[in-house]
């Protein structure tokens, strides 16, 4: 046919350069790709960190402690006077939460602790609340941060350890980095890592498939690009983790149960900025460990002190079946399932008493 070769003809050309030289085009392209890259990394740089007591910063309104490197821990104290206590017991708040957290502040009933002569600090993790952030914190770092508020606040040669949830990737790092400094331990529903060495594969992927899909991409973003999670969950192309927006999967119990929590200190936490309080945390948690608690041997062969671990069967945060795994390959711990029961089952009425009485009364 006429009208037709086998040139491309100037039509074939993306729209608006058919006209322009190759090296003008080359440089029009470079300006672009810098633009777009530009924008995309301020897009996810996080807002300046508000430094507590800084101007425009969250207020002090607490009593803290200054760590040997000029940072600053938030605590709250409750119970008996530490000189008075029998048991003294740091308390590890769970993810989002802080020093005001409501298990502490009102599932620990005031008969126990006169009963038992309980004092229990609780505080903020850094970046959480009014303690000063920590941008290259590690598991390590954060154990001896807890050892450094025993000892600024006279807790004695041991103390007694409960983390919940969140909490338990500590308590499992106090078990690894400071096993002398414990009396005892609980281990709450504890965070689990799905990267874990020990964990069968095929275990811990049934796990991970369990998890709704927008909670799987969440993890997989902290896990192998944190430096990107903030913006993972600020942009709407894809729903973001339903844990960070305080909407995780509940069972029937944890739905009646969240009822009555109150929630009223949530922005407390909060308060330095998520990419601190939040995706910091996240980042660690289920980063590469540097160790793998199924390695551990038990740190307390004379039985001088126990290990308790309590979990809800229908916990829609922490599967089950993980920690199922990881008891059966640590057996020096106590194992508590609760049947019928959620990731919040230490707000049922008495279960936290019970919790705390069992960890330091033996029978």
């Amino acid at each position: 046919m006429t009208g037709f070769n086998n040139k491309l003809s100037p039509a074939s050309s993306p729209p608006g350069t058919a006209n322009l030289p190759s090296g003008l085009f080359r440089k029009v392209f470079l300006v672009l790709f810098v633009g777009i890259s530009v924008w995309g990394y301020q897009a996810i740089q996080p807002p300046p960190n508000k430094l507590p007591g800084s101007p425009g910063g969250p207020p002090i309104t607490g009593p803290r402690i200054k760590l040997r490197d000029g940072r600053h821990l938030a605590y709250k104290e409750r119970g008996v006077s530490k000189d008075a206590a029998k048991y003294k017991i740091i308390y590890l708040h769970p993810f989002g939460s802080s020093r005001h957290d409501p298990v502490v502040d009102n599932k620990l009933s005031q008969e126990l602790i006169e009963e038992l002569s309980i004092y229990i600090v609780n505080f903020d993790r850094p970046g959480h609340g009014e303690s000063d952030p920590h941008p290259s914190r590690t598991l390590k770092s954060l154990t001896l941060d807890i050892e450094e508020l025993a000892d600024q606040l006279g807790l004695g040669s041991k103390f007694y350890i409960i983390g919940y949830s969140m909490g338990g990737k500590l308590t499992w790092s106090c078990l690894k980095y400071i096993p002398h400094r414990l009396a005892g331990v609980s281990l709450l529903t504890p965070a689990i890592n799905y990267w874990w060495p020990g964990f069968p594969s095929n275990l811990s992927v049934e796990a991970y498939n369990q998890m709704l899909t927008q909670d799987q991409w969440a993890f997989r973003v902290i896990h192998y690009i944190p430096w990107l999670a903030l913006w993972w969950s600020n942009q709407k192309w894809f729903p973001s983790s339903s844990i960070v927006a305080n909407d995780p999967v509940l069972s029937h119990q944890d739905k009646q149960i969240a009822l009555n929590i109150d929630y009223s200190n949530l922005g407390y936490a909060r308060q330095q900025g998520e990419n601190e309080s939040i995706f910091r945390e996240a980042a660690i948690a289920y980063a590469n460990w540097e160790f793998d608690p199924m390695d551990m041997e038990n740190p307390f062969p004379n039985d001088e002190a126990r290990v308790h671990l309590w979990q809800g069967d229908e916990d829609g945060v922490i599967p089950v079946i993980l920690q199922r795994y990881i008891v059966h390959r640590l057996p020096w711990i106590h194992y508590h399932e609760l049947s019928g029961s959620g990731h919040l089952f230490p707000f049922l009425d008495g279960l936290f008493d019970k919790i705390v009485r069992v960890m330091l009364i033996r029978e």
